[in-house]
C-alpha cells in the first residue's frame, strides 16, 4: 500500500496491539483476494537508520507469515512500536500470528460496541468540564 488514503481506511479497521507492533486489519470487500500490507514508522521510534531496519525487519516477516495466516482480501497494516526494534525476530514472529489469529476470529462484544460508537460519532468519554483548559470549573 502507497496511498495515504489506504493507511486511513485501514485506521477504521479493526486493530491489535502488540509490544512490538500494533496490527490493523481491514476487509476491502471489492472482491479482490489479494494480501495487502503497509508498514509505518515514525521518527518517535528513532533516526533513518533505525526505522528503515525496523521496515526491513517487518518485511521480512510479512514475506513469510502473511501468505498462510494473513486474511484475504484485506489490508494489513504494521505501525512500529518503541520495543519493537530490540525484539528478538522470533519473537515478532509469533506476535505476528497471535496478533492474526485474534483478528481473524469474529469481533468480540466489546470491539462490537467500540464500532457502534464510532459508527454514531462519538468516541470514549471524555473527562472534565469541557473547558479544555485541564482546570475544575468556575476559574
Amino acid at each position: 500500500m502507497r496511498k495515504r488514503a489506504d493507511f486511513l481506511a485501514c485506521n477504521k479497521g479493526r486493530r491489535q496491539p502488540m509490544p512490538g507492533f500494533v496490527l490493523l486489519v481491514r476487509e476491502r470487500q471489492d472482491g479482490d483476494p489479494a494480501i495487502r500490507l503497509g508498514i509505518t514508522v515514525t521518527k518517535k521510534i528513532g533516526g533513518a537508520v533505525v526505522r528503515n531496519r525496523m521496515k526491513r525487519r517487518f518485511r521480512a516477516l510479512a514475506r513469510e507469515i502473511l501468505p498462510r495466516s494473513g486474511i484475504a482480501g484485506a489490508d494489513h497494516v504494521l505501525i512500529g512500536r518503541d520495543g519493537g526494534i530490540e525484539r528478538d525476530y522470533a519473537a515478532l514472529g509469533r506476535e505476528l500470528e497471535k496478533a492474526l489469529g485474534r483478528l481473524s476470529a469474529p469481533p468480540g462484544e466489546k470491539e462490537l460496541e467500540r464500532a457502534r460508537r464510532h459508527a454514531a460519532g462519538k468516541g470514549a468519554p471524555r473527562k472534565g468540564n469541557g473547558s479544555g483548559k485541564g482546570r475544575p470549573a468556575g476559574r
